[in-house]
């Protein structure tokens, strides 16, 4: 005896009368070796669909929840209405560096049920358009040579070396209005040596200046600076 549970049937009712339902329809066992079909799980072979969806040929619609205990592998998805999302263990989004992911309205990060922590870990809000955070870590990166260029990625730059240093910002219309730098001398005692910053390696440069100047120079014990860039040039703040 042929045993089966479930079989896509091109026909209003089986020749032998043990199969039945809408053509199209995605066949399951009723009892007694016969099988049915409803409007509510499809299979079209061709475009259809009823008012509302038409749907493109060979795609299975179900209308009503769908449990699936085990995996799902599929080339892509499109979810509409999405309420909860519950997911043991950990998600990966992407496998290449040009993919994006694009979130539409506010975003907010927070602990799981029982987090020791009040409130929000991260907060994007579409509203006010302003992101809030708990804390904050930026990329640090010790410098200890004479030269150093400054890299796209950097945040805090350490500057360790005895010697005579000299730091070569990144282009501010490569790294865009807004970017922020924090350069920071560490070494102690410094009496004889310096650390300088220059936008241009250059002569005669027209952008990517410091406060108006090609260089600058810290000074004092121990000092540090603050920078900003307007997508042109650095400022000092």
């Amino acid at each position: 005896m042929a045993r089966f549970g479930w079989a896509y049937v091109d026909c209003d009712n089986a020749s032998d009368g043990a199969s039945y339902g809408p053509t199209g329809s995605i066949q399951f066992l009723t009892g007694a070796g016969n099988t049915t079909g409803s409007t509510r799980f499809m299979y079209y072979t061709a475009s259809g669909g009823g008012s509302e969806h038409v749907y493109n040929a060979h795609t299975v619609v179900l209308t009503g929840t769908f449990v699936v205990d085990g995996i799902i592998s599929a080339s892509h998805y499109h979810i509409d209405d999405v309420t909860t999302i519950d997911s043991t263990g950990s998600t990966t989004f992407g496998n290449t560096n040009d993919d994006m992911h694009i979130r539409t309205g506010s975003l907010v990060i927070t602990g799981a049920a029982g987090f020791a922590e009040d409130g929000y870990i991260l907060s994007a809000s579409i509203s006010d358009k302003r992101v809030s955070v708990r804390a904050f870590s930026g990329k640090y990166r010790r410098i200890t040579s004479a030269t150093y260029t400054v890299a796209k990625d950097n945040y805090i730059i350490g500057c360790s070396g005895s010697i005579n240093q000299t730091l070569f910002l990144p282009t501010a219309s490569a790294v865009g209005a807004g970017a922020l730098l924090v350069v920071k001398d560490e070494y102690h005692p410094r009496s004889s040596t310096w650390v300088r910053l220059q936008g241009h390696q250059g002569t005669a440069p027209t952008s990517n200046l410091i406060d108006g100047q090609t260089n600058f120079l810290l000074t004092g014990a121990m000092p540090a600076v603050n920078l900003y860039s307007d997508g042109s040039n650095w400022f000092i703040f």
